[in-house]
């Protein structure tokens, strides 16, 4: 197991990583979203709803004459609480412990640090990832993992375990709401430090009680973006 500080730690000083996305959206600032409970302005989003979700993205990007946007890692978001999917127990999972990039269908997706292809498979529930890719990573002797979500089904083909993927490498696009689990199109970028002995699947939302435990492994994936960012 890695530990998001060891993460955190080669990965500030490691120089091989490339764009995770294409350089004409990093060239220009993000817009980033806050769909955490203290936000009003969404309190009446229906996130089951992924033609209202993808509207109100769509109408705050151009208002704010920004093409792209990010954001919720370790956000407390209330809108996984009108799902029944997302009640565990007597909680609702609602801390977002990846990143949101609010992207266009069919973007393509690169490959940012030398992978080895860990696992991949097409999560395709209701609200689930849908296509989904788990690479795997070694700096410096730390292992560690990277999580791709809301994919476009094509992106799973060719695929094999063990495949090595250099970075900056073409690795996937960004699938349409009818095959990416009913989202708008965007990508679920996650780092993980333990797999927990999962394969082709891994929780994007955690219920608060365990949000400690999971963010202890799984490091903001913006250490990825900001040699390229920006803000």
């Amino acid at each position: 197991m890695s530990t998001s500080r060891e993460i955190e730690g080669v990965l500030v000083s490691e120089r091989n990583i490339s764009p995770l996305i294409p350089l004409p959206y990093l060239h220009t600032p993000p817009l980033w979203f806050d769909f955490s409970k203290q936000n009003p302005e969404i309190t009446n989003v229906d996130m089951s709803d992924a033609a209202g979700l993808e509207s109100y993205i769509n109408k705050t990007l151009a208002e704010s004459e920004r093409t792209w946007g990010m954001g919720g890692y370790g956000e407390d978001r209330f809108f996984y609480e009108k799902s029944p999917l997302f009640k565990s127990g007597d909680e609702y999972r609602s801390i977002h412990i990846g990143l949101d990039l609010w992207l266009p269908a069919n973007t393509e997706i690169f490959v940012p640090l030398d992978a080895t292809v860990h696992s991949f498979q097409n999560n395709d529930a209701f609200l689930d990832y849908g296509p989904t890719i788990i690479l795997q990573h070694e700096l410096d002797g730390i292992i560690f993992f990277t999580l791709y979500g809301h994919l476009s089904g094509s992106s799973l083909d060719g695929l094999s375990v063990g495949k090595k993927i250099a970075h900056g490498q073409h690795l996937a696009t960004l699938g349409e709401t009818a095959e990416n689990g009913s989202w708008p199109p965007h990508l679920h970028f996650q780092i993980i430090g333990d797999l927990l002995g999962k394969s082709g699947d891994y929780p994007g939302v955690v219920v608060p009680s365990e949000s400690k435990r999971y963010l202890d492994i799984c490091p903001d994936p913006e250490l990825l973006l900001k040699p390229f960012l920006v803000k």
